[in-house]
């Protein structure tokens, strides 16, 4: 991998830990933008230089870096919401595949967005009730899972694969053309 390749992945890093702890309260469900800058670094980065970024962004959690909205720890493989972001690794492979399979447009990152929110609710959605009914043993519905886990943050997800597809495609030209430049200047004086 190159230098560029790599200095973008440890962005998407960070904005994707930033994007974690930006809140807008909504009734019922608020809203972080980490959703968001992983379904960007999908369509910036392609499949799997974007499943890499995430992949990072999971690691640091597990690491012990309070990176997940309720701290990190490798003890958080056992939280229930731990399989929307093995889901989120997934689903950046999957935007990035189908964003950079022809050209680029707002339809084609949309729709891409919304195949990568497919991966993320059925993994997520999966883990979820494993970990609650096996795990925590407990007597959660189905039908109030998916009215907490799926029907309420799906309007919102909806609306970041419109927006990350808007700015997508007007952010692509520049992460293409970027180059990193490194200059030494030397002392004038020497």
């Amino acid at each position: 991998m190159k230098t560029r390749d790599l200095a973008l992945m440890a962005l998407f890093i960070v904005l994707i830990t930033v994007g974690t702890f930006i809140r807008i309260p909504l009734p019922l469900c608020p809203v972080n933008l980490q959703p968001f800058f992983v379904i960007l670094a999908g369509m910036l980065l392609g499949g799997k230089r974007g499943a890499f970024s995430v992949a990072g962004y999971v690691a640091l959690g597990l690491a012990g870096v309070p990176v997940f909205t309720s701290g990190g720890g490798i003890g958080y493989v056992l939280q229930p919401t731990f399989g929307f972001m093995l889901g989120y690794i997934i689903a950046a492979f999957i935007i990035g595949s189908v964003s950079s399979a022809g050209k680029p447009s707002v339809l084609r990152f949309t729709i891409s967005g919304l195949c990568g929110l497919v991966a993320v609710y059925g993994v997520g959605l999966m883990y979820y009730w494993c970990i609650s009914k096996y795990y925590l043993q407990s007597d959660i519905g189905v039908w109030t899972m998916l009215v907490n886990c799926f029907f309420l943050p799906l309007p919102k997800d909806i609306a970041s694969c419109v927006l990350a597809a808007i700015l997508g495609k007007r952010l692509l030209p520049v992460v293409r053309s970027t180059q990193v430049k490194v200059t030494v200047e030397g002392n004038k004086n020497d």
